[in-house]
């Protein structure tokens, strides 16, 4: 089960009158009893027979890409998790190509989380050099978005 799930979960416990819930999931069970001490009783994963799961290489030409060499080079990350997008609305343009300039503030991508959007802005001045991150693609917290110069 996802951390921020199960945080979620112990949370909304926490301020409810519910003093005990029980979630099970293909992934396990999960049992939060309300109490002084510990919140969260027990966690047993389910059991599974499926092959394990292995990570397909990474291409080192991405790989490369993806890293800032030159120390002057700013990486803008992505501050949570979500969907990335280049422009306010489908048939808009982008907010920024490769080789605009840009200053701090100014927005230059959107990351849907929760059906919220949410504007992420230059944290620094300079000229945009990469842009690592396809119109919506999933993104991570901390995923390299693009690259200020």
């Amino acid at each position: 089960m996802d951390l921020r799930k199960l945080k979620t979960l112990i949370d909304l416990v926490s301020d409810s009158n519910v003093s005990e819930l029980e979630i099970t999931e293909a992934e396990g069970k999960v049992r939060i009893v309300k109490g002084s001490n510990a919140v969260v009783q027990g966690y047993a994963p389910a059991p599974t027979h499926l092959a394990p799961i292995v990570a397909a290489p990474v291409p080192v030409a991405v790989a490369e890409a993806a890293t800032p060499e030159a120390p002057d080079v700013h990486a803008v990350k992505s501050p949570m998790v979500g969907t990335f997008y280049r422009s306010a609305s489908p048939g808009a343009k982008s907010f920024v190509e490769v080789g605009d300039m840009v200053k701090e503030g100014d927005t230059i991508c959107i990351i849907e989380a929760m059906k919220i959007l949410n504007e992420i802005e230059a944290d620094k001045a300079g000229k945009v050099i990469q842009i690592l991150c396809d119109n919506g693609q999933a993104v991570e917290y901390g995923q390299l978005l693009l690259t200020i110069e």
